[in-house]
């Protein structure tokens, strides 16, 4: 069994943003050459993070307005009084509460495994920032 690991690192441009990373996984995974296995991706970060859904625009517009009403900016958090990197952020910590840190999936014959309507996302909570890290954690046979 091979373990193999990378860093896949993005930007973001908006304050909440729900970003398609699969294309990115995917080649990676399929030159990594291994052919069947299991695949955990997790955001290095507290105010980002992972999700598999589906890939429709409109949805991801509808899922960034339902994040912007669960816990909007500049409600009155305490976090936000006394913060620990000058980011009024408590909204995104918050959110990461009800997004997954990260996500496994299936590689077989050499690929993800996903259904025909799913993606995966990376959920920028607190942006937008020039530099987001999900490592990739790749276990399998070649």
């Amino acid at each position: 069994m091979d373990i193999l690991r990378h860093t896949l690192a993005l930007a973001t441009r908006a304050p909440i943003e729900v970003a398609d990373i699969t294309d990115p996984v995917r080649t990676w995974v399929r030159a990594s050459g291994v052919r069947a296995g299991l695949l955990t991706l997790a955001s290095l970060h507290t105010t980002a993070r992972l999700t598999i859904n589906e890939r429709e625009a409109e949805l991801q517009r509808d899922m960034v307005a339902f994040l912007e009403r669960i816990a909007p900016r500049g409600a009155g958090y305490r976090h936000d009084v006394d913060t620990v990197d000058g980011r009024a952020n408590a909204h995104a910590h918050l959110l990461g509460l009800f997004v997954n840190a990260s996500e496994s999936v299936v590689v077989a014959d050499g690929d993800l495994v996903l259904g025909d309507w799913q993606a995966i996302f990376f959920v920028e909570l607190d942006g937008p920032r020039a530099r987001r890290e999900v490592a990739l954690h790749l276990m399998g046979t070649r």
